[in-house]
Formats: C-alpha cells, structure tokens, sequence
C-alpha cells in the first residue's frame, strides 16, 4: 500500500512538469485570427486577403480543398465566370423585358423571361441549340487557359487579356479597385439572377414587373 502511494504522488509530481498540450493549443486556437466576413470563426488558412473581394467568408472550408483538379486557383475562376455570366444575365433579362426582344426574337413576347425562353424554344429552338454550342466553345477555350495557367502560374484567375480601355494597365490601386469592384458585383448579379429566375418561375412576372406591383400593392 505505500508503495502505491509513493508511485501516486511520483506520478502527479511528474505531471505538474509535463508540458500543457491541451492549454497551448487553446490558446492558440483563441489567438487566431478572426474572419473579417464572420467574426466569430478562424480566418480560413488559404484566404489570406491578397485575392480582390477576399474577406475571408469561407463557412464550409471550400478553399482547403486540393483534390481532384479544385483548388484555389479553381474556384476563383469559377466564381469570376459566374459573376460575369450573371452580370450579362441580368442586364438581358431588363433589357428585353424594358425595350423588347431581340431582332428574330419577336416570338418571345412575354415580359416573364423563364416563359419567354420556352416561346424561343418552342419557336426557333436552333437559336438555343447555337447558344448550347457557343457555351461549349466558351467552357473548352476558358478550361484549357485554367489548366494551363494553373500549372505555369503565369496567368492570374479569370484573366483573359480583355482591356480595351488600358485600365488594368495603370495606377496599381485603381486596378485592384476594379478588380475589388467586379467580384462584388458579380457576387451581386449571382443573386440577382437567381432570384429573377426563381421568382419568373413562381409567379410567370417579370422582374421590374413584379416590382412595380408590389410597389403599387403596398402604395394603395
């Protein structure tokens, strides 16, 4: 029985002197920096700020992933496509609900442009089987500068060299503004289109449509 005691007290001894894991790394886990977007998480690992709209806003850790060709590199181009496919989408959508259809197009009279794209479809479906090939043509070209310049590093997401106006070419601030500029937008129109397609598909108005009853519902 003393023996037992004395191999105790040996053991807490030991332990009080034993380095605190558990502690240390608390400490750093509550030292780490916080995300600007979500202040209550870590700042994710790879989303250090050096990207233009990057603050941090990561809540299901996309950007740690580094398989099956996704990475980084990957998802950025990915988002700027997207952006910039909903920017277009947007501004067509009030634009031919505002001033009318395109010239061929006469058959798409419906200000709802979800149903409109079914009067095309039922009419002139070759314009949307040109429109499929076009994408396609679009995605190999975009897919092949992606791998590409992934793997040399020599190219930066999304950049294509379309600057007619010479404006990432000069001061470096007005540049990454741009830059800043174009990823909140794009982020913007993604919601925009979601919603004018959601909301085309429930209630067949379109977008400034639906807007202008409700205004007119809520006025009166």
């Amino acid at each position: 029985m003393m023996k037992l005691a004395i191999a105790t007290l040996l053991a807490g001894s030991a332990a009080a002197f034993a380095p605190a894991t558990g502690r240390s790394s608390t400490s750093v886990a509550l030292s780490a920096e916080k995300s600007a977007s979500l202040p209550f998480l870590n700042r994710p690992a790879l989303l250090d700020g050096s990207m233009a709209g990057d603050v941090g806003f990561d809540p299901l850790g996309l950007s740690n992933i580094n398989d099956l060709g996704i990475d980084l590199y990957w998802l950025r181009e990915a988002e700027l496509k997207h952006g910039r496919v909903a920017m277009l989408a947007v501004a067509g959508f009030l634009q031919v609900e505002c001033f009318g259809p395109a010239p061929g197009c006469e058959a798409a009279t419906l200000k709802c442009q979800t149903d409109a794209f079914w009067q095309i479809w039922n009419s002139h479906p070759q314009y949307i089987a040109a429109g499929l090939i076009g994408i396609m043509m679009i995605e190999a070209v975009s897919g092949i500068a992606t791998t590409s310049g992934r793997e040399s590093g020599l190219r930066a997401p999304g950049d294509f060299g379309l600057d007619p106006l010479g404006y990432m070419k000069g001061d470096a601030k007005v540049a990454a503004r741009l830059q800043a500029q174009e990823v909140a937008n794009g982020r913007l129109a993604m919601w925009a289109a979601a919603g004018l397609i959601v909301q085309g598909c429930s209630n067949h108005l379109g977008g400034v449509e639906a807007l202008t009853q409700s205004l007119n519902d809520n006025m009166f």
